[in-house]
């Protein structure tokens, strides 16, 4: 479905990726891992078409995006939950949920407001407060539920967790796991290696803007030399 072959990004004159190989198959769940500043954000916005990326290949769906602008690589289907969550504080909860909702790709079962609210519970209750009324956590369902109105072949999350309560992780992760479930494909950056080798497919540890090492969960969670060397503090 994604496919990155030899992906370089560049801030102005600094380069930040070198060279990212990274491959996201129908329905697998995929993690981007490594300590802050290594260039997982980058990898994501270079998909998005946010930052572009100058050289190498970034394939969606048989189409080569790597030059496309962000909104047209949105279309073709890859969801962006962002770090921060950054939702409309101006627009109340069905607001924010429809303010992009679609169905371009004839999805025969498309994500509602109605499938939204019946993933997350606690979303109804507040469906008429401000984004800027909200709680973290709820911030964070209602940016996941944003993503899912447009009905993405791919879903991305960036920091999927960070900043929240416990409990509302634990939520998180079982909504992730129910998308999964379902047949959705995700790629998810987090640091919660616990709660991610216990139903993601396989990961990518980056390190330096390089993926250093590759694997399935049962090969990560007996590898804690890797987890020490390119994910601890």
């Amino acid at each position: 479905m994604l496919e990155l072959k030899n992906v370089e990004s560049f801030y102005s004159q600094s380069q930040v990726l070198f060279g990212i190989d990274l491959q996201v198959n129908d329905g697998e769940v995929v993690t981007l891992l490594g300590r802050n500043g290594m260039g997982k954000t980058t990898t994501i916005h270079s998909i998005m078409g946010l930052v572009r990326a100058r050289s190498g290949e970034i394939n969606f769906e048989g189409n080569q995006v790597r030059e496309w602008p962000s909104h047209l690589v949105a279309q073709a289907g890859i969801g962006l939950v962002p770090e921060g969550r950054q939702i409309f504080p101006n627009l109340n909860v069905i607001e924010n949920l429809v303010a992009t909702a679609s169905n371009r790709l004839k999805n025969k079962n498309p994500w509602t407001l109605d499938r939204v609210f019946e993933l997350f519970p606690r979303l109804p209750d507040r469906a008429q407060n401000m984004g800027n009324q909200l709680s973290g956590g709820e911030q964070q369902m209602l940016a996941i539920g944003r993503a899912l109105m447009t009905n993405p072949r791919l879903l991305i999350l960036d920091e999927a967790t960070e900043g929240l309560a416990p409990l509302i992780r634990m939520e998180i992760w079982d909504c992730l796991k129910g998308l999964k479930s379902s047949g959705q494909s995700i790629l998810v950056v987090d640091k919660n290696i616990e709660a991610l080798t216990r139903f993601a497919d396989r990961h990518y540890i980056i390190e330096k803007g390089r993926v250093v090492w590759t694997g399935d969960s049962t090969l990560l969670s007996s590898s804690k030399e890797v987890q020490h060397r390119f994910l601890g503090i």
